[in-house]
Order: C-alpha cells, then structure tokens, then sequence
C-alpha cells in the first residue's frame, strides 16, 4: 500500500508556474509561445492596450483572464509576470511587481539609465525573487562557444574585440522615437545587446575610458538634442589596455536587411560570429588562425525565446535572486558612459541648420 502511494506521489507532474503578460505585441507573443513551449508554465492572465493584440495572445492562451492593468495582473494570484512595454515603464513595471512578491522577466532595456537599472535589481534582491532581462544573443549558440573559446584562453591574450548591429528597418512603433519614453535611439535599442554580448563575453571587466559619437539624420546629435541617435559607435578600454568597438544604427544603406558581428581578437588567434546573407536571426561562428578560417558553427538554431525558456525553468525550479542580474546595471553604466561623453554642444550652424 505504501508503496502504492509513493509510486502515485512521484508520478504526480509539478504544478505548472502562474503567469501574467504585460505586453503582448509581436515580441510579447513570441516569449509567451516560448515558454508555453516549456510545458512549465501557464499563462493566467494577459493585459495590453490593443484589443488587436490581446485577441492575438488569446489564441496561445484561451483561458487566461483579460486585464485591465499591471494592478490587475498583480490580483491574479500569479508567480512571475513577463512585460514587454515600452522602454520608460520597465523599470517602474518591474518594481511593481516585485514589491508584490512576483518574479520578473523583462524586455530589455531595464531601465532608461543605470540608475533605473540598479533600483529594480535592488528590489529583487530585497524581495528575493527571479530577475530576468531578454539579452537573448547571451542565450545563441554561436556566443556560448565564442565565451566557451575565450575562457579557454586558446586565442591567447584578447586585445581587441568589434561588435556591430546595423538594422536597415529601425523600429516600427512611434514611442522608440521619443526620448522621454525609449530613453534613446539605436544605442539603447541594439547598443545594450552590443555591450553585454562584449562584457559577458570578457567575464564584465573593468572599463576605464570611454569614447563615442551620435548621429540622427547624418548629423551629430547635440546636447539638447530631443532627437534619438540613428547612428552610433563608440569605443572602450579596458583597465589590461583592450580596446572594444561598438558600432550600430537604424537605417542604414547597408545593402542587406542587417549586420551583426562579434569578433574578437587574441595574441593566439580570432573568433567571429557574424549572421548569413543578412538574417536577424542565422548566425555562423569562425575560428581564425592567420589567414585560414575554421567554422565551429553553423544555423540553424532557434534561439529567440531561449533566454524567456530559461528563465521560466528556474522559476519552476524554485530559484528565487539571481546575484548575476547585478550585471545587468554594469550593462547600463556602458550605456549611461557612452551618452555623456558623446552629446557635444550645439552651434550656430546647427540652429542654422534646424
């Protein structure tokens, strides 16, 4: 009879995690199918402004509840909330809910400056809940076996590393182009994507000088500039003399849909990864020996809601604060460097100009 019961009891599935969705436009939607797909989580409730979109989200989900607001999903009795709001609310958002005692994975950014960053990382940890944040480049293959390479210290001592996202489309929402509400163009946009693939990659070293420059339009960006960058790069080195490049845009006539490299260069060889024939989403890894190349990886791999996946599975695991999410704000700080020091005064030919 005991033996009956405790066959019963181990075969009993673990009760799947409660989810609620702020937020579920195209990316909303794709992270929700992604962690559905985990099997580890329903969806209990959704809210979003578009009655186009909920309809939509509905369709992956047709029993969760439909909310008015973010203080309506937190009634839902729910473990972790998924948002994918507009920039200016994440940090707000996040705070919300984990003073409410439930997990977090947001869209990227966390927060407009690193400030924002470091006050919803804070309250993570004090409420010891999951925090996640959607670097979903961390999560390809092709950056695990370029961090896997460079921690085996094959490619001997890095020296110099140059990551580029150009997208020829830029964003299709009015709010990525208001200050105010996206807390900048191109750099907040793919730059952070840029930043963190560098840092993590180079196990978060200490940066010691930055140096950039913004453009809108094919002009420099001034101070009082209520424009977002179209166009950035910028360059930072590192306290052991490296130097990284950063270089991205909106728009740009690139002759394909996008371009996006990370290569890194050692005293013993290179690795780069770079996408194929211009896809967001196909990428191929190479191993460079002097003038001869050996590919380590090759597409397919489907990794776009890989970093939401993951995220639900430590929180049906238990996991509650993560220290890493700490890193988040170092990605932030990149980002806050990199807009201070590349707004330059505006001049009389720019008033001109205007």
């Amino acid at each position: 009879m005991n033996e009956m019961l405790a066959e019963r009891t181990l075969s009993v599935s673990p009760k799947p995690v409660r989810l609620g969705f702020l937020g579920v436009g195209w990316i909303g939607r794709h992270r929700m199918q992604a962690i559905l797909d985990t099997g580890v989580a329903e969806a209990v409730a959704i809210a979003d402004p578009s009655p186009e979109m909920t309809a939509e989200a509905k369709k992956l989900a047709p029993d969760a509840i439909l909310a008015e607001s973010l203080d309506e999903l937190l009634t839902c009795d729910i473990d972790g909330i998924v948002i994918a709001t507009p920039s200016a609310q994440h940090a707000a958002q996040s705070i919300k809910a984990l003073e409410a005692c439930v997990a977090v994975f947001c869209q990227k950014p966390l927060g407009r400056t690193a400030r924002e960053a470091a006050a919803v990382v804070h309250r993570a940890r004090e409420a010891n809940r999951l925090l996640g944040v959607d670097l979903s480049y961390r999560h390809t293959a092709s950056m695990n076996r370029i961090r896997e390479v460079i921690r085996t210290e094959e490619l001997g001592k890095i020296f110099a590393a140059d990551l580029v996202f150009h997208n020829a489309y830029g964003p299709d929402k009015p709010w990525f182009y208001d200050k105010n509400l996206s807390g900048g163009g191109c750099l907040m946009d793919l730059g952070v994507h840029l930043a963190d693939m560098a840092l993590w990659s180079l196990d978060f070293p200490t940066i010691v000088s930055v140096s950039g420059h913004l453009m809108a339009g094919g002009r420099p960006i001034a101070v009082d500039d209520h424009q977002v960058e179209d166009y950035g790069v910028a360059s930072l080195t590192l306290d052991n003399g490296t130097v990284i490049r950063l270089a991205c845009s909106w728009r740009l006539q690139a002759g394909c849909e996008a371009i996006i490299e990370a290569s890194f260069y050692g005293t013993g060889g290179g690795i780069s990864m770079h996408n194929v024939e211009g896809s967001f989403y196909d990428f191929m890894v190479q191993r460079f020996h002097g003038t001869s190349r050996e590919v380590l990886i090759r597409p397919p791999d489907d990794w776009g809601g890989r970093a939401a996946a993951d995220w639900v599975r430590k929180l049906a695991a238990g996991e509650g604060y993560d220290p890493g999410c700490e890193r988040l704000v170092n990605v932030a700080e990149v980002i806050d460097r990199i807009y201070a020091v590349s707004a330059r005064p505006r001049t009389g030919s720019d008033h001109t100009a205007a």
